[in-house]
């Protein structure tokens, strides 16, 4: 593989500037977001005032944790535009995602917010080891998903070639690369193997194919993975990491030189880890629950997010910025399935509206070759045990959740009581993917 290290020139200052000027920086910054977020959002007005904190409170970075949580459920109370801090008329573009619920949660964004967004992701491709004039492929979902946009905007800012080709048909995204001589390529690792797979279908070898990097997000994937693709490949796999609620993708990157854990753009995102049982701060390199408190958000502050992602902080190597371990889990039950936020919730949504089947069911998560496979185990309604009924009952509730949800599902339907009942809280979910 090529050595893509970046000339430290080329870096903005504030991504090898010292530890005192990052946190000085990350004050005055915190200062008026927190400011920001209070006058503008009745949300953390009310928040503030019930906790019993004023934005002058703040003194020192640590004084953060006196402030409250921000928690999914928040997003949606206030849906679709309560939590914005500026007139709509000022949010020059909306996303959403989707969740546990029919109702999305609603993120939005100024003129300066885009240009903070695609300064962080140039940022991003760039630690990738992506340089001005390159052709990057971008195969993330464009649409109210923010991957495809947000990679797109981070393209076009660092100066590469910006091919938006979206994801699906698979044969023509291998075309493409080829004909276009794209050197990076922005994808989720689970696609990226199923690319793979049709360049061997092809008779093409990968090691000779254009691309130099990959980077991947939107997943969890292993180590063991990476090395599979840069192998295959003979390019670097990078990870990317981030989440609507709190920009997109481009919150921290793994830099291509040591590949240790992703580097956190904390001149934009403030960290903390939690204790996720009861909320304590716990010091750097301590596991626990990751949040976020934006710095510069105009359209859409967000103060003290629980991302329910498990990992643990690190100080920095290859910038002076603090490291994210890859993410070992989540403190709530969500799914990621092939690219896809899933919750039990939405599962049983849409069981309850068979007839025919039981309100009992349980998750798998398996992987068959490289791809994730989701199997729903429910069962038959009283009445309902005959197996043309279970057939059919297990077509309709295929398509509720293909249709609702966006994810395919192998649904299996036992007799009636053959799903396990819980002694306590249910198991919802049997994860055997190894991830």
């Amino acid at each position: 593989m090529l050595d893509l290290t970046p000339d430290k020139s080329a870096l903005d200052p504030i991504e090898i500037a010292s530890r005192d000027e990052i946190q000085s920086l990350q004050l005055a910054r915190m200062k008026w977001s927190l400011a920001h977020a209070y006058e503008n959002v009745p949300h953390y007005n009310r928040a503030f005032d019930e906790k019993g904190v004023h934005p002058s409170d703040l003194k020192s970075l640590s004084d953060l944790a006196k402030f409250p949580f921000t928690v999914k459920t928040d997003l949606r109370d206030n849906y679709p535009f309560g939590m914005f801090a500026v007139p709509r008329e000022q949010v020059v573009r909306v996303h959403a995602s989707s969740g546990t619920t029919g109702k999305p949660t609603v993120v939005g964004y100024t003129k300066d917010d885009i240009e903070t967004w695609a300064t962080v992701m140039a940022r991003s491709i760039r630690a990738s080891g992506g340089r001005p004039g390159d052709v990057c492929h971008v195969s993330y979902g464009y649409g109210l998903f923010t991957g495809g946009l947000g990679a797109h905007y981070g393209a076009e800012k660092l100066g590469c070639t910006t091919i938006p080709v979206s994801g699906g048909m698979t044969e023509r995204q291998v075309t493409l690369i080829e004909d276009f001589g794209a050197s990076i390529i922005m994808i989720t690792p689970s696609y990226m193997l199923s690319v793979l797979d049709e360049y061997r279908a092809q008779g093409l070898d990968p090691r000779k194919s254009p691309l130099k990097v990959g980077i991947f997000g939107a997943e969890p994937w292993t180590n063991a993975m990476r090395g599979e693709i840069e192998e295959a490949f003979d390019m670097h796999a990078v990870d990317i990491y981030g989440l609507s609620e709190v920009m997109g993708p481009g919150v921290a990157n793994e830099c291509v030189e040591t590949k240790d854990g992703l580097h956190i753009w904390e001149d934009h995102f403030y960290p903390e880890i939690i204790d996720p049982e009861t909320g304590e701060v716990l010091p750097d390199g301590e596991m626990g629950e990751l949040v976020f408190t934006s710095l510069t958000k105009q359209a859409f502050p967000i103060i003290r997010y629980r991302t329910r992602d498990l990992t643990r902080l690190l100080p920095g190597t290859a910038r002076s910025m603090r490291r994210m371990e890859k993410v070992t889990g989540r403190s709530d039950d969500m799914m990621i399935v092939r690219g896809v936020n899933v919750f039990p919730t939405q599962i049983e949504e849409q069981l309850m509206k068979v007839p025919g089947l039981a309100p009992h069911y349980q998750v798998e998560l398996t992987r068959e070759g490289r791809m994730d496979v989701m199997t729903i185990m429910t069962e038959a309604a009283k009445g309902h045990e005959a197996e043309d009924a279970k057939s059919a009952n297990a077509k309709a509730l295929a398509e509720y959740v293909k249709g609702v949800i966006g994810v395919t599902a192998h649904v299996k339907v036992a007799e009636t009581g053959g799903v396990e009942r819980s002694q306590g809280k249910a198991r919802r979910v049997v994860d055997k993917r190894n991830l």
